[in-house]
């Protein structure tokens, strides 16, 4: 799947060190604070519920995380995958 930045033939021009949000959707059931401590351990974050789903059974959040790089950053959406349904 291409996104804008490949239609471009460019890289997003992001400065870092940066604070970084992730949109995480995952079961409202599920722990996103333990989760997320979990993936990003002692790194500097703020987690904020957004909405729940019209059935309630997903919940979604913001996930505010201080990045040093490129790497890091696709780590952390990696890992953040892995345990929730959808990450954007």
């Amino acid at each position: 799947m291409a996104n804008i930045c490949d239609l471009n033939d460019k890289k997003p021009d992001i400065k870092y060190p940066i604070f970084w949000e992730y949109k995480v959707i995952l079961d409202s059931k599920d722990d996103i604070n333990l989760i997320v401590k979990n993936i990003v351990g002692d790194r500097e974050h703020k987690v904020e519920f957004s909405n729940f789903s019209k059935d309630k059974k997903y919940a979604s959040y913001s996930v505010n995380v201080f990045v040093l790089g490129d790497e890091e950053r696709l780590e952390i959406f990696s890992a953040l995958k892995h345990s929730a349904k959808y990450v954007l």
